[in-house]
């Protein structure tokens, strides 16, 4: 995939937001989102008080690899930082990948009642699946995604002590964080057109449409608690409106 696509791919991702939150209110959703939401809030509540408490605790941690006088204080408050960074990092990812496990049974038909109101087809040819099935994909998925997204991630949370390099860690770490997340809200759509191995040929092919997702919904958390409502909301409600997108193009290629 060529830069010039990928940059593509990444804004038809962020403008699936457009328009996500009246057509949530119009196909009146929010019903469905009453419990991810609480899933949301308890989840982001656990691992926000075990940030706080452990981010000093690694700061000091690292700080005992500097086995020198002269710069030690320097040393020390930089690895504060910088185990604030991982904690927070770790933490985001673990709050992504729980909340869309365990929202997946919730999630799907959101996507479908989206899908209807686009296709104007009410009775689909698709994968049929009950909620103990819906609930074990979302958690086969983010477990995957889970053990994938820490192997990326640990070595880019390393580059930090690297001065300059560490710029350009920030923005690929988001980057990363943002694709898996995307993936996430992208295969609620996809559970029901196709099984688990096509779906994720399927998300890499369109990475750069998940990438774009999933940075909306980084940047929702950043607000504070109503992001943690919002985020699932609108975050599957652009992810399915693009991912459908993408499935009427893959099948129309095929025709």
């Amino acid at each position: 995939m060529t830069n010039r696509i990928m940059i593509q791919n990444i804004f038809k991702g962020i403008n699936g937001y457009s328009g996500a939150l009246a057509l949530i209110s119009k196909l009146k959703l929010w019903k469905y989102f009453f419990i991810p939401i609480v899933i949301s809030i308890i989840t982001a509540s656990v691992i926000g008080f075990a940030a706080y408490g452990l981010s000093d605790n690694i700061g000091r941690l690292i700080a005992k690899v500097w086995l020198w006088e002269w710069g030690k204080q320097t040393f020390t408050t930089v690895s504060t930082f910088i185990g604030a960074i991982i904690v927070v990092a770790i933490g985001l990812i673990l709050y992504k990948h729980i909340i869309m496990a365990l929202s997946a049974p919730f999630m799907s038909p959101v996507s479908e009642k989206i899908e209807t109101h686009l296709t104007g087809v009410t009775k689909h040819n698709h994968r049929k699946t009950s909620f103990q099935e819906q609930l074990w994909r979302g958690i086969r998925i983010n477990i995957r995604n889970l053990g994938r997204e820490l192997l990326i991630t640990i070595p880019i949370l390393l580059l930090k002590f690297i001065p300059v390099v560490n710029i350009f860690s920030t923005i690929l770490l988001f980057l990363v964080q943002g694709y898996y997340a995307g993936f996430g809200n992208m295969d609620y759509t996809l559970e029901r057109h196709y099984n688990y191995k096509d779906s994720l040929q399927f998300v890499k092919k369109n990475r750069g449409v998940a990438i774009g997702n999933g940075i909306i919904f980084i940047l929702c958390l950043l607000i504070p608690f109503v992001g943690v409502i919002l985020v699932l909301p609108l975050s599957v409600t652009a992810a399915s409106l693009s991912t459908i997108k993408l499935i009427q193009t893959e099948n129309q290629k095929l025709i």
